[in-house]
């Protein structure tokens, strides 16, 4: 969660600067939106590195309960959920600035 909250603060630091004149070319513009790519893309990752977890250690113990099996999927979505906000949040800004321009 943490690489994901550098990279969305880095989405907002790009839009930022873009707006302010300090960085306003075409490439600047497209990095906010690959940036936001690339946080769902590690959003994805960390969500099959938690599933992988959770099925070492259902291994580990033999069975377990479907509702405990349930919240371990349920928790391991969080990061691809926030992944996708991020993606969606810098795409918006990049349509929103893109327009403008």
């Amino acid at each position: 969660m943490g690489i994901l909250t550098i990279q969305f603060i880095g989405v907002i630091v790009m839009a930022v600067r873009y707006l302010t004149g300090q960085e306003k070319n075409i490439d600047n513009l497209n990095l906010i939106k690959s940036i936001g790519l690339f946080a769902m893309v590690t959003g994805i990752l960390g969500q099959l590195m938690g599933l992988f977890q959770a099925f070492s250690f259902i291994e580990q113990m033999g069975t377990v309960s479907p509702a405990i099996l349930v919240a371990g999927v349920k928790v391991s979505m969080i990061t691809t959920l926030y992944g996708i906000l991020i993606y969606l949040i810098s795409y918006s800004i990049w349509l929103v600035l893109k327009l403008r321009k």
